[in-house]
């Protein structure tokens, strides 16, 4: 049998191993989906209050700071701790919610728009993909798995490189800038960023066939939210790379 692969650090051929317990009630891709949906309106209510406290010239510098330092800590007990994700998956929501909120009102401010263009787009490429991998459109070969976790790594590296780089003052030419280059390298993350939602779709169907345990269901949804937490940080690095164009 094909080893499955993804990217996504909370996904990969061990994550589902060693989970099933035949006593108790299998997940199920539905509750996935439902698990997943009452994430995302958890994060949405966070972020909605600290772009609220944003609009209302509150200082959100704080909050964003606990949202990502709390969310990656939440994170790495989810990752760890599977069977605590139906507590630590919703904690994670909220932060990543306080995080992005305070991001996106302050790109906001330069870019007027700029979050809804990213927020649809982002479920815009959801919804697509999901379709597309729904009726089979998609197939997830190993070619494809090796793939996009190969070129996932390298973003992850290039990203690394820039911030040791940044703790020197200094950064990787071009692919930060506005210009082709630029522009060019995040449309090449955006694409491998949406792949990777692919990959989590097909291993939390796998897990499913395979009878992991109803907790894996938060677990599962907690998976794709980190991936669509990512697309949304990129779409909106793209954006406002585009627009300062202008």
């Amino acid at each position: 049998m094909a080893i499955m692969r993804s990217a996504n650090p909370t996904l990969n051929p061990d994550t589902f191993t060693g989970v099933r317990d035949i006593s108790a009630e299998p997940m199920t891709v539905q509750g996935t989906v439902n698990k997943t949906g009452v994430l995302l309106l958890l994060l949405f209510a966070a972020a909605a209050w600290t772009w609220s406290q944003a609009g209302a010239g509150e200082e959100v510098g704080p909050w964003v700071l606990i949202g990502a330092l709390g969310g990656f800590v939440t994170a790495l007990v989810t990752i760890f701790k599977k069977n605590w994700s139906p507590v630590t998956a919703p904690i994670y929501a909220l932060l990543e919610g306080l995080l992005l909120g305070g991001i996106s009102a302050m790109l906001d401010r330069q870019f007027h728009g700029i979050a809804i263009q990213a927020a649809g787009l982002t479920f815009g490429t959801l919804f697509c993909l999901l379709l597309a991998y729904s009726s089979g459109m998609i197939r997830v070969s190993d070619n494809f798995r090796l793939g996009v976790v190969a070129a996932t790594g390298g973003i992850m590296l290039v990203y690394l490189a820039s911030m040791i780089l940044g703790l020197f003052g200094h950064t990787i030419p071009l692919i930060h800038d506005n210009g082709a280059i630029g522009i060019g390298f995040s449309l090449l993350v955006v694409g491998v960023a949406a792949m990777n939602l692919i990959l989590d779709f097909d291993l939390i169907e796998s897990a499913a066939q395979r009878g992991a345990p109803k907790y894996m269901e938060w677990y599962g949804g907690f998976a794709l939210m980190v991936t669509l937490i990512w697309l949304y940080i990129e779409m909106l690095r793209l954006l406002s790379k585009m627009r300062s164009r202008r």
